[in-house]
């Protein structure tokens, strides 16, 4: 089964709006070493790139850009977006389709938007998703902390059919 790695939204923004995300730091070596794996294995990787106008996550502002530690190379695939759906009038479910991607596995930012909207349009679409639940994060809201959201979402995801939750380490390409 022909695998992809999606990197969702991991951009400089995670780092330069505040607060920053949570344990970003420790997250954005967990996908360092996913997209190393990937790579080593021929797994293709796909970038999907968040673009919100008049924020830090605008086309071609500083925190728009991914970490030069993660950032794509010749022949990833970059997906760019303007919603949390990263399939939502994009050219990814065509990529997909050329490229014969019949499993996905996940990482990124922000959980409960994001990571939360691909990974269930993913599963629903009928991908088999293997989400890397270290390799996700998002930042305190108002409502809940970063650590209880991530937590709340590995949960539910774990009740959702047709998605596997990995520690980064375990997964296999």
């Amino acid at each position: 089964m022909r695998a992809a790695l999606m990197v969702i939204d991991f951009q400089n923004a995670v780092f330069t709006e505040s607060p920053a995300g949570y344990q970003a730091d420790v997250v954005m070596e967990r996908i360092r070493k996913l997209i190393a794996k990937a790579r080593a294995s021929g797994t293709q990787i796909i970038y999907i790139q968040h673009d919100e106008a008049g924020t830090e996550w605008a086309l071609n502002g500083k925190g728009w850009a991914f970490p030069e530690a993660i950032a794509p190379q010749a022949g990833d695939f970059v997906s760019p977006k303007n919603q949390c759906d990263g399939f939502f009038n994009t050219g990814l479910t065509a990529f997909l389709n050329e490229q014969e991607i019949q499993r996905l596995v996940i990482c990124g930012f922000a959980t409960e938007f994001c990571v939360d909207t691909n990974v269930r349009h993913a599963a629903s679409s009928g991908y088999p998703v293997t989400l890397a639940m270290d390799a996700h994060t998002t930042r305190d809201r108002a409502h809940l902390n970063a650590a209880s959201i991530i937590e709340h979402h590995n949960a539910t995801w774990r009740n959702f059919g047709g998605i596997q939750l990995l520690n980064s380490e375990e997964i296999v390409f």
